[in-house]
């Protein structure tokens, strides 16, 4: 690793922009963004891909990977990424910050407390909880109903076991209600730091944040509860972006890190319009597949930052597309045309879905060194009959080297197809125009099933004068349904709503479907397991 000063340097950002953490991390001050507001933009690529599959298709992996083609072909470039939550680096997923030779480092720190933005958020989350059931204790003149609170706890890990919970039962006189955590990354907090423009923005968010409902059914604002100037505090520090580099010294603002099957799934406002300013080519990434990522970035981050994305990149590999095609995982080993055939329909609806916003789409191939030479040609020609650029990506073992193919070819994309980009709804349509255009259009849907409780949130929502807000679909990841199971290309499916939220500071409707949880659990055999602290401080088991 290059000192993080002299990465700095790099893009043009002097010693008095950086608040240093340690040698090699540093947060960039608010004033960077002044000092170049008016310069010119750079173009926004977002890398995104296909639906996830058990043998992983390294979105975040090519997003760097990318980033460091681009510098290699001599375009000065930045990547723009979220930062990774405890709660899948000690589950399932294990670290968030790339691997190989296309890596953000320091990845440890990173993949654990980073510079504490996340623990920040769980702590103003938290106190704006306690602060709800002391004035329940206390007094409760803003005549809460302890049966209408819908603001829950936060913590950035998953564990099943707090997802319902009972509070009070320690207190003497206490309020005993129902209450529940959700993972800090789905926090409305996080939301509302990752969308605001400016520690105004991110007070005036805070302070629209419905905490619940009284006694009248009006709603009671955080704001109402006093409680923004101290939650401002606790985010006085979170709200600067992060600096950090690849495994080539290519330049990576980390900020924020909200998930896309439950939020949306962007990294900060901030920090990608700073990057903007500060390179050419800014490659960012949304997460999960397209359906969720994508969707959300292009109709909820860029809608409402008034960004312009120039091309989208969709990565893809031979193993997804089989496993898509009805491969099992333990059979993905071998040579299977007709399965890719087959899983295929799910890259093309990809496809056709990114091009719905107007912005020209590059495939990228991920290459593993299992994969079969003449799988990879099939796919390549598959993705050439839909007119569509296609590269194979190598940088797991190349580095930027081994993607110059693909960099060179987004390059040529975006000098030669300007991108027309439009979000795909109306604002001011109704909420369940919008559900069903998201169902029908990206998904492929028949129809949407309300439940008595979202309608009846629904209704709420509307009789507050805030219909108006884009929608932020909360959906399995592994299938463009509401049903993990269903995977390839399904169509024709009912998506199931079973709750609304209504998340007025961050500007948005959450609608959860089908059986999604806000609080994930650990699998049978949790990656915290793995891990490992030698006698010499080094970590292992943790990528």
């Amino acid at each position: 690793m290059k000192p993080i000063v002299e990465i700095a340097n790099h893009v043009g950002i002097t010693e008095d922009d950086l608040e240093l953490y340690g040698k090699y991390k540093a947060k960039l001050s608010l004033d960077a963004w002044e000092k170049r507001k008016d310069q010119a933009d750079g173009k926004l690529v977002l890398v995104t891909a296909m639906n996830p599959t058990p043998a992983g298709e390294g979105k975040t992996l090519t997003t760097i990977g990318l980033s460091q083609a681009l510098n290699h072909i001599g375009k000065k470039t930045i990547a723009a990424l979220r930062e990774p939550s405890l709660g899948p680096c000690m589950g399932m997923k294990g670290g968030a910050t790339g691997s190989g030779n296309a890596q953000i480092l320091p990845a440890e720190e990173i993949n654990l407390h980073f510079t504490g933005d996340i623990h920040a958020i769980t702590a103003a989350h938290n106190l704006l909880s306690a602060l709800i059931d002391n004035h329940l204790f206390q007094h409760n003149s803003l005549r809460l109903n302890p049966s209408k609170i819908v603001w829950k706890r936060a913590l950035d890990m998953n564990d099943r076991s707090l997802r319902h919970i009972v509070v009070g039962l320690g207190d003497t006189n206490g309020v005993v209600r129902e209450d529940g955590f959700m993972i800090t990354t789905a926090s409305e907090i996080m939301a509302i730091l990752c969308l605001s423009e400016s520690l105004e923005d991110l007070k005036e968010r805070l302070g629209q944040i419905i905490i619940g409902y009284d006694l009248d059914d009006n709603p009671v604002t955080a704001k109402q509860l006093e409680a923004i100037d101290a939650m401002t505090v606790l985010l006085k520090e979170a709200i600067k972006p992060n600096l950090v580099q690849t495994t080539e010294g290519t330049p990576v603002i980390v900020h924020g890190g909200p998930f896309a099957n439950i939020a949306h799934g962007c990294s900060s406002v901030i920090g990608t319009k700073l990057a903007l300013k500060l390179a050419d080519y800014v490659v960012t990434e949304a997460g999960f597949g397209a359906d969720l990522g994508a969707e959300k970035f292009f109709d909820i981050k860029c809608r409402k930052a008034g960004l312009t994305p120039q091309a989208a990149v969709l990565v893809i590999t031979v193993k997804a597309i089989k496993y898509n095609g009805g491969v099992t995982k333990d059979e993905l080993q071998k040579v299977n045309l007709p399965a890719l055939e087959a899983g295929f329909a799910n890259v093309q609806r990809h496809i056709e879905n990114l091009q719905k916003f107007g912005v020209p789409v590059v495939a990228a191939i991920n290459h593993f060194a299992t994969d079969f030479l003449e799988e990879v040609a099939f796919v390549k020609e598959k993705c050439q009959t839909l007119g569509i650029e296609v590269a194979v990506s190598n940088v797991w073992a190349d580095g930027g080297a081994g993607g110059v193919e693909l960099a060179e070819k987004l390059v040529s994309v975006l000098e030669e197809a300007p991108s027309h980009y439009k979000p795909l709804y109306d604002l001011n349509k109704p909420i369940t125009d919008k559900i069903k255009t998201i169902v029908t259009e990206i998904y492929r849907g028949s129809d949407v099933s309300f439940s008595p409780a979202a309608m009846k949130t629904l209704g709420k929502i509307e009789e507050l004068g805030l219909s108006d807000l884009p929608i932020c679909m909360a959906k399995t990841p592994y299938s463009f349904s509401d049903q993990a199971s269903l995977l390839g290309a399904p169509a024709d499916f009912v998506v199931n709503v079973s709750e609304i939220r209504l998340s007025a500071g961050a500007g948005f409707i959450v609608v959860l479907t089908g059986n999604v949880l806000t609080m994930p659990g650990l699998p049978k055999v949790p990656a915290a397991q793995h891990i490992r602290l030698d006698k010499n401080g080094q970590v292992t088991g943790l990528m």
